[in-house]
């Protein structure tokens, strides 16, 4: 009987260590385990949104896997990667916005296209359309804010002047007039160093024609060719000569819009809804609640234009060691349960069609109906080859300060995009 006890509890102590070891597996996984350690690379401020880091605290607890995040200061962001991928030091997923720089990075040797992708339904058309190369390939999944950016304008001023919002170019001339007349400044348009406004203005131009936008990156055409560019400069020039963007828009930069809206001295902006929310500053006569949005009327289409959000795509390098445990990251990226949990509380426009967490800002639903029939996808930023906005924003700001005419802008628009596309990818250039 003793030695029968002594067996039972040997086989307990067995039992009681193999169960021991058994539920400690999951924290300290041995050395054969499947764990993998996924490198992300991208700037500082866009990997410490509050949705990536919960997006990227739940992978590495759901998952065991670690990920080494790899950011650089915005301002480095693309010289920095550039010198890392010509060295071959390539992250698993890098991420990228869809415009002119991302030609620097080689991307049909270097990332995987993403078409077969389970996820790829369950993206919105505005988020797929914009991740899409000029051959219709999927470059990377849109884990990002989502804005439309249009021409936000103070309902409450309009209502009290028994002024209602534009619906086609000839309206906005008249609005702005209107408003220039009563003593407002009609549209706050920040020329020291803000360069976003013209691709909106651009925009319609080609993603309504694309057979344009292709012989324009062939150098078949240029600006100087395309009547609606001219049309556009000659509008900007012509808004500020009559008064439409105030006197001292020269020196209006970023920080001078929201105490330009906010007090009222400048009735409407070119921007996106989720500013509001992330740079509006409270404490003016004016809240976010007295804003409402129409389309952006620049002379380019005549019932306007909204702009889709610019989307931070996580791309998957084609060449990683890591190929397969990437692509399973955006899967989880891409699930409706995780996503949802990443952007609870977010001021975003979906990506997916799943979201359900985030927040809609009011003048966006208020505007569905417009936003519908007058939306393009972003097109100016990424598919111009040699596009960019600094660049166009500089010609602008000499025919605004009198350095050249309208001609003479269109022309140096040109010379700087020629000279970009040279430096980057075209052939044809």
């Amino acid at each position: 009987m003793k030695n029968f006890k002594k067996k039972c509890l040997i086989l307990l102590l067995a039992a009681a260590a193999a169960v021991l070891m058994t539920s400690c597996s999951g924290f300290a996984p041995d050395k054969n385990s499947d764990q993998v350690t996924l490198s992300i690379m991208g700037k500082e401020s866009d990997l410490n949104k509050s949705y990536m880091t919960k997006i990227f605290d739940l992978y590495e607890k759901s998952t065991g896997n670690k990920l080494d995040i790899i950011s650089f200061e915005d301002s480095e962001y693309e010289t920095t990667a550039v010198q890392k991928f010509a060295k071959g030091d390539v992250p698993d997923i890098f991420l990228h916005f869809h415009n002119a720089d991302l030609n620097r990075f080689n991307v049909a040797d270097n990332f995987c296209f993403l078409n077969d992708e389970k996820w790829v339904d369950d993206l919105t058309d505005g988020a797929a359309a914009y991740c899409r190369d000029k051959d219709g390939n999927l470059l990377g999944l849109p884990f990002w804010e989502n804005s439309v950016s249009g021409c936000y304008y103070n309902k409450t001023i309009l209502d009290g002047l028994g002024l209602k919002p534009a619906t086609n170019q000839a309206e906005f001339d008249v609005l702005c007039q209107v408003l220039a007349d009563t003593g407002y400044t009609p549209i706050c348009w920040p020329a020291d160093g803000c360069s976003w406004m013209a691709q909106f203005g651009l925009d319609p131009i080609f993603a309504d024609d694309p057979a344009l936008l292709e012989r324009l990156n062939k150098n078949e055409v240029s600006y100087a060719d395309i009547l609606e560019v001219n049309n556009m400069v000659d509008w900007i020039a012509g808004a500020a000569d009559k008064g439409w963007f105030g006197a001292d828009y020269l020196e209006t930069g970023w920080s001078e819009i929201s105490p330009a809206i906010g007090s009222g001295e400048a009735v409407m902006t070119f921007i996106w809804d989720t500013w509001f929310d992330t740079d509006f500053e409270p404490g003016g006569k004016y809240s976010k609640d007295d804003f409402a949005v129409m389309p952006v009327f620049m002379n380019t289409a005549d019932g306007g234009t909204y702009e889709g959000g610019n989307l931070n795509m996580m791309m998957v390098n084609k060449n990683s060691e890591n190929l397969e445990a990437s692509l399973d990251f955006l899967d989880f990226c891409a699930d409706p349960e995780n996503y949802n949990k990443a952007f609870e509380g977010i001021s975003t426009v979906n990506c997916f069609k799943g979201q359900t967490t985030n927040i809609q800002s009011k003048p966006v639903i208020d505007a569905a109906a417009s936003i519908a029939a007058n939306e393009r996808v972003s097109t100016a930023a990424s598919r111009i080859n040699g596009y960019s906005a600094d660049d166009v924003a500089a010609a602008l700001h000499d025919m605004l300060s009198g350095k050249t005419d309208a001609r003479g802008c269109i022309k140096r628009m040109d010379e700087y995009r020629i000279t970009e596309a040279q430096n980057q990818v075209s052939d044809e250039f």
